[in-house]
């Protein structure tokens, strides 16, 4: 089954599920790893990249949306 990216059921599934995720020890620190490293580098670099106009925060949520699609199929029977 396709989700829709604009859909505002999935958004709130996102968001909801993402703290839970990041602070779940049964998800290994090598995965949380690969959602916070990035976001961090690009929150505190922006000027990095700069022809592109993406926004600090589309980059996060793009991808809270990877991280939460990632864990839940790496981790099926989480939470």
């Amino acid at each position: 089954m396709k989700r829709s990216w604009w859909s505002l059921r999935r958004w709130a599934h996102v968001l909801k599920r993402m703290p839970k995720l990041i602070f779940s020890k049964q998800v290994s620190v090598y995965d949380k790893l690969l959602f916070s490293i990035p976001v961090l580098l690009y929150w505190v670099l922006p000027d990095v990249l700069p022809l592109l106009p993406i926004d600090d925060i589309g980059v996060t949520l793009f991808a809270m949306h990877w991280f939460v699609d990632y864990v839940e199929r790496k981790y099926a029977g989480l939470l």
